[in-house]
């Protein structure tokens, strides 16, 4: 069976016995052995439970026997290695799965294994020590963005039609700009974190999918969204599914349009082009965009990302220990890592009280755009695709010097906790992909549906990279 079909065609054409559920999962498991030995996005695999699952009976449920790959970070598949992409945790294995995976499994999909992730999530380049970089299908040279490269690298290459992912300061939207996918970063509290509690439940981390299409996101999250009882805190209700929302027409929208920050990265003359292009067919779309001015700084964005995301690593590492029962080894975590956990070892309880304030400051100064406008619309990156090696851990003065460049655009949304979406739009002047991002309210996943399902319509992106159709 091709590989070119997206989970609900996939799904509707199993239920209406044009091919077996077997026959689609066997089909993913082929393309997964041929492809990956370039990619390097799946790390651990689970063929023959899987096959001896769709044997057994699969839930009948929206998107039976689709076939998924689920991120190897803080998201866990009962008996696969969770090792979070560290070597510290490489002989970890998981004894209970995710709630989210719980919920793909009763939607009837069929988990084929663990997709690639920088260490602990900590680079926007998915190049862990432990497992070497993934590659992306447009160009193996280049990076597939990180944090959730493994993800979009499979889906973008054709390996399966979704794969879960996360995203802490723009770990969806990265990797789905890199890789021409369309990437989703839920609002806080739309998807359930458990049974995994970090900082507040994950403050600045959402999990949600990279997918190739519009509507394979919306149905993905119908799935995947709702809090459990004890929760931290849950998203605003939404109004219908989100199904229905990207068949929707979202009405004319005020849309405000970013194009550079404060102190922030130079954007690059591609990034700017794929903006402005996609501004215009907004504009034929009905909608209004207006030229704003952002009301934040990148650098204090990622100041108050760091203490918070810095904490939680330090927990991490420490409850690993503590369960190792010895002392941080010095091949147990990468250099970058090191620099994290030694210099957030130091912080106090008063240091992430102020990180927590300042976050909420910060959300404030944002939100007050959306008493303007309806969206908000940015790079998604500043700059092209970088290839491999620009991001390395084993040598941290290239973190700093690169990374704020490629979160520049997209942490704030999770220090805010907003919802927030990559769209394909054009290709850079190397041919890569390029992404366009919108944001919204809290609550507002369903107007970016909409919406995203409009330019997808207006402006249809390829659906998978140049290697998916090689012979």
């Amino acid at each position: 069976m091709a590989g070119n079909r997206d989970a609900v065609a996939t799904a509707a054409a199993i239920a209406g016995g044009e091919v077996s559920d077997r026959e689609v999962v066997e089909a993913a498991i082929a393309r997964i052995e041929k492809r990956n030995g370039e990619l390097n996005a799946v790390i651990h695999t689970r063929f023959d439970e899987a096959l001896a699952e769709v044997d057994a009976g699969l839930h009948d449920g929206p998107l039976r026997g689709v076939p998924v790959l689920v991120k190897d970070l803080g998201t866990e598949v009962e008996g696969l290695p969770a090792t979070g992409g560290s070597r510290l945790f490489a002989d970890a294995v998981a004894a209970r799965e995710s709630e989210l995976v719980t919920r793909y499994r009763r939607a009837g999909m069929v988990v084929l294994g663990t997709t690639n992730t920088p260490e602990l999530g900590l680079n926007a380049s998915t190049e862990p020590t432990l497992y070497g970089p993934t590659r992306n299908p447009w160009s193996t040279e280049h990076s597939p963005g990180g944090s959730s490269g493994g993800s979009a690298a499979a889906v973008s290459a054709g390996m399966v039609p979704v794969a879960h992912a996360s995203d802490g300061g723009g770990s969806i939207r990265i990797p789905s700009a890199a890789c021409g996918l369309f990437g989703l970063k839920p609002g806080r509290g739309r998807v359930s974190p458990a049974p995994r509690p970090t900082t507040l439940s994950g403050l600045v981390s959402g999990h949600h999918a990279v997918t190739r299409t519009v509507r394979d996101s919306a149905l993905l999250l119908d799935i995947a969204a709702g809090p459990l009882f004890g929760d931290a805190y849950a998203a605003p209700a939404c109004d219908g599914t989100f199904a229905a929302w990207a068949r929707r027409d979202p009405g004319p929208l005020r849309i405000g349009m970013i194009t550079s920050l404060p102190g922030g990265p130079t954007v690059h003359a591609d990034t700017l082009r794929a903006v402005y292009d996609a501004a215009r067919v907004c504009e034929d779309l009905g909608h209004r965009v207006v030229e704003a001015a952002a009301s934040y700084r990148p650098d204090d964005v990622g100041a108050t990302s760091a203490v918070l995301m810095g904490a939680d690593v330090v927990v991490q590492i420490d409850a690993r220990l503590e369960q190792l029962g010895r002392p941080l080894a010095d091949d147990d975590i990468e250099p970058f890592t090191r620099v994290i956990y030694d210099h957030c070892r130091t912080l106090t309880a008063a240091d992430v009280s102020r990180a927590l304030r300042r976050a909420q400051e910060i959300g404030w100064q944002v939100g007050a755009a959306f008493e303007t406008y309806d969206v908000l619309l940015s790079p998604t990156l500043a700059q092209p695709t970088p290839r491999l090696g620009t991001l390395d851990t084993r040598r941290p003065e290239t973190i700093y010097e690169h990374a704020a460049v490629q979160s520049a655009f997209t942490s704030v949304h999770n220090v805010t906790g907003m919802p927030a979406m990559s769209v394909p739009f054009g290709r850079d002047s190397h041919g890569l992909p390029l992404g366009v991002q919108f944001a919204a309210p809290a609550g507002g996943e369903g107007v970016l549906l909409a919406l995203a399902a409009q330019l997808e319509q207006a402006a249809p992106w390829d659906r998978t990279a140049p290697l998916d159709n090689r012979s």
